[in-house]
């Protein structure tokens, strides 16, 4: 077809577009709306507003005044004062709205934070005064609390776990919760139980890392395109003590600072944080990548954060500048064969284990002490034979003597142990079930917990490489009818030790 007939087609469908534009008239009275007469959707419009300012504090776990926003009864009803929140038609009389509009410039709600945009006050005002209608959708009614925990018909796929500092814990996420294991090691075998279902407002769950004091849990996730949150728990009383909103889609590679202040976790949007880990307050920001930031790490200091992304980099970042100091890898074209999607640091020194995409474990220091040259890779220290697929995890055990790794390929997981210094290969393990997608050492090196894609939890001996135990992440439903499990139930079980 030549341009002359092209050019002539086009020009035919534009002139029946604009023929029918001009002769459409409006076919309901929604089409002469416009600005102020437009009803207002609590789910699309409101409840967004809710979920990034107010639900932190106004949850099932987090219920500050007695109120819960995330139930639309209880949002309406109100709190501990007793008044309506929200009386359908009167912002007079709807005391919620009474707090949020500001007053000189400042305002009730939301607490120790800027008031809410003009725009967003507005809206507000508009939906109460239009009746505040619940238009959420049937599907999306599900609200997840303590007494309405999650249901689980099959296991989920592990994105996360991690072992408490003193080994009697694992955390492992689940499906907007946190399950938390009790492990007791008595007479060369595991015993295991559940203690604990820390359940939040994020569907999804990335991370989670108990603090370097073992007291606190740092949970990272959310609900992939439409919010990501940071939840910090008090492990033993299993309160939530602070709910962040962040962005709008899931976060990733929460990590603790060493003195346990501070928490870094990476963003779709390209960028890495670090908050405040009792107020929740962002005090670093950074936008040096080009692509999702999936993994953080502090130095020994605390005083850097590093981070590897998917666009197959490991970035230097200054904690108190929050400034960009040096790329830690080759910025060679074609140097990295693709992204990372692990960071571990020493801990002891300031070198840096990280893996991902071409299945290659490696070890950088963190500072460079030569000038950069195009092509070089100079903070390289040391490479670890390849392990099967993409390297999902990695970490060093507590002396720092050994580094674990898991992977997944074709449907099967992979396991290694690697000495350190060495390089040396200590031990593997194949998953023939599912990829493996998590892995920490137990403090005392001697085991390993690991699991993925059949959300089976793997208790590994470090050096043989064998499971001594195994247990299912999540609690699963029994049948009504046959009081059987819905799902083929792992038994908990442990093997002697030698």
């Amino acid at each position: 077809m030549c341009f002359a007939q092209i050019f002539s087609i086009a020009a035919c469908s534009l002139t029946l577009i604009i023929a029918s534009t001009a002769n459409a008239q409006p076919n309901s009275s929604s089409d002469k709306k416009t600005g102020s007469d437009q009803p207002v959707s609590f789910y699309k419009q409101i409840r967004p507003i809710f979920q990034q300012h107010c639900y932190g504090c106004h949850q099932g776990a987090k219920q500050a005044g007695q109120y819960v926003m995330t139930d639309f009864g209880k949002l309406l009803a109100g709190g501990e004062t007793g008044s309506k929140a929200i009386v359908p038609g009167s912002t007079e009389k709807s005391y919620l709205y009474e707090l949020i509009v500001p007053v000189d410039g400042e305002a009730e709600m939301p607490r120790d934070a800027a008031p809410l945009k003009k725009s967003d006050i507005q809206l507000i005002e508009r939906w109460i005064k239009q009746g505040a209608k619940n238009d959420t959708p049937k599907n999306a009614n599900v609200s997840f609390t303590e007494k309405n925990p999650p249901v689980y018909k099959l296991l989920p796929t592990v994105t996360s776990l991690d072992v408490s500092p003193d080994g009697k814990q694992i955390a492992v996420a689940g499906y907007h919760e946190v399950i938390i294991h009790r492990v007791e090691f008595q007479n060369n075998k595991f015993k295991t139980s559940v203690v604990a279902r820390l359940i939040g407002l994020s569907e999804r769950i990335e991370t989670v890392a108990f603090s370097p004091d073992g007291k606190k849990l740092v949970v990272c996730g959310g609900s992939p395109a439409r919010m990501g949150e940071i939840q910090i728990w008090d492990v033993s009383k299993r309160e939530l003590l602070l709910s962040k909103q962040v962005g709008y889609d899931t976060l990733y590679g929460a990590a603790w600072s060493r003195d346990g202040n501070s928490v870094a976790f990476g963003c779709p949007d390209t960028t890495v944080r670090v908050i405040n880990a009792k107020t929740g307050k962002q005090t670093l920001f950074n936008g040096a990548h080009n692509d999702w930031v999936l993994g953080t790490v502090f130095s020994t200091k605390n005083d850097h954060v590093i981070t590897v992304s998917r666009d197959r980099s490991m970035k230097l970042i200054k904690v108190d500048t929050q400034r960009f100091i040096d790329n830690i890898t080759s910025i060679t074209p074609g140097a990295l064969k693709g992204g990372l999607n692990a960071v571990d640091c020493h801990p002891a020194k300031d070198e840096l284990l990280c893996g991902g995409a071409d299945g290659v474990v490696k070890v950088y220091r963190m500072i460079r002490v030569k000038k950069r040259r195009i092509g070089d890779d100079f903070n390289l220290i040391r490479k670890y034979p390849k392990l099967n697929g993409r390297v999902f995890d990695t970490c060093f055990s507590t002396d720092g003597k050994n580094i674990v790794a898991v992977s997944s390929y074709n449907g099967r997981g992979q396991l290694k142990v690697f000495a350190t210094d060495t390089a040396k290969e200590i031990t593997k393990y194949e998953n023939q079930s599912g990829g493996l997608f998590a892995a920490d050492f137990f403090p005392t090196g001697k085991h390993i917990a690991t699991s993925g894609f059949d959300g089976v939890i793997q208790i590994i001996d470090t050096k043989t490489g064998k499971p001594v135990a195994q247990f299912n992440s999540v609690p699963l439903s029994k049948n009504k009818k046959t009081g059987s499990k819905t799902a083929p139930q792992s038994k908990i079980h442990s093997k002697p030790q030698k």
